[in-house]
């Protein structure tokens, strides 16, 4: 037996839909509005997330730089972020010429610690990129009260949390944008990709440009741009996929409420919902002492579990700073993410189950 940690689940309908592209020989386009497909994504996207506009991008990355560009981000300045995430985040903003300035998580749902954020705050810094980390949403109110005081914009990477919701709205849509990766190994995917959210008109014609070497008409660069385009291929797979977004959102709900019942008597810390929070369960995370060790025998059994993140990014060869971060430190020590996703059976959750009772 051999259960993935992430896989993407496609059928017929993305296949066919891929097929038409090819057939109508339309694979990509540079008009400022994209191509059909990209427009047929953004709209299912954007009603999805009830936000006024989306904007399809080629990765969760490229959204990221184009919601920091779209900001005016630049060399000399700062932008806080987690340390406790994929390196993209930090990444997008060094991009730019910024520096990322990196933040303590909470242990609670490691998500951003607003306290910390809030004492590294200074004339330099221009954003914040809270993540809504294994689809746990961020301290919205605190970060609202920090963002106002400071008048500092706030970019969400939503990468790994599309469908998750707090107080009914969805995350992505609180602040100035929201980023989201379409990557195989996501909620839903578009084979690569991204896209950003916003309610600004300004933003969304900057946006536009941004990712499409900064042209309205075509060889009149305005500003600064790149080709970030979503080819028709992705969007294609993409607005399919969008559809069935809400049932394998039910699927992952269905699989860890029974994965969380059948180690509710296990000495590990179970990933728990905060009140008024939805989340979208993309990675089920708990945390146990002697990870590595469990981490070794579930992978011997079969289990495709994974540690999200083992190094945090600013201890990474490319950043090695000696920042102190005592609850990034000990999550990344601790923490073991367990395949709950629509291709997996209860047979297999209750193997998963039984293994780790074995194992701990």
């Amino acid at each position: 037996m051999k259960i993935a940690i992430n896989i993407p689940i496609v059928g017929k309908e993305e296949i066919s839909a891929v097929t038409n592209v090819l057939k109508n020989g339309v694979l990509t386009s540079s008009a400022s509005q994209g191509g059909k497909h990209v427009q047929d994504f953004e709209k299912v996207a954007a009603s999805f997330v009830k936000s006024k506009y989306a904007i399809a991008v080629n990765s969760g990355t490229a959204a990221l730089q184009a919601a920091l560009h779209a900001l005016d981000i630049k060399k000399g300045d700062e932008v806080l972020v987690p340390s406790f995430t994929f390196v993209a985040t930090a990444n997008a903003v060094v991009s730019t010429g910024a520096k990322p300035i990196f933040v303590d998580i909470l242990k609670e749902n490691y998500t951003i610690d607003p306290t910390d954020l809030e004492k590294k705050i200074n004339k330099k810094t221009r954003a914040i990129i809270p993540v809504h980390l294994y689809g746990n949403v961020a301290h919205i109110e605190r970060l609202s009260e920090i963002s106002k005081k400071y008048n500092i914009p706030i970019i969400e990477d939503s990468a790994q949390s599309l469908g998750s919701t707090y107080k009914g709205k969805h995350t992505g849509t609180f602040f100035d944008m929201g980023c989201y990766s379409m990557y195989p190994a996501k909620v839903m995917t578009a084979g690569e990709g991204g896209f950003i959210v916003t309610n600004n008109k300004k933003l969304r014609d900057k946006l536009l440009m941004i990712r499409n070497h900064g042209m309205v008409h075509g060889y009149d660069t305005k500003i600064f741009g790149l080709n970030l385009r979503l080819p028709e291929i992705n969007a294609a797979i993409a607005t399919v996929q969008m559809k069935k977004l809400s049932n394998f959102l039910k699927s992952r709900k269905k699989n860890a409420l029974l994965l969380s019942k059948l180690l509710s008597d296990l000495n590990v810390t179970l990933p728990t919902q905060r009140k008024n929070e939805n989340v979208n369960w993309y990675l089920y995370t708990i945390a146990t002492k002697n990870r590595d060790q469990v981490l070794k025998k579930l992978n011997e059994n079969g289990i495709g579990a994974a540690s999200y993140y083992p190094i945090p990014v600013h201890k990474t060869p490319f950043y090695k700073l000696k920042t102190k971060l005592l609850i990034t430190d000990w999550a990344a020590s601790h923490v073991i993410s367990l395949p709950i996703h629509p291709g997996v059976t209860k047979t297999n959750i209750e193997f998963i189950a039984k293994t780790l009772h074995e194992i701990l």
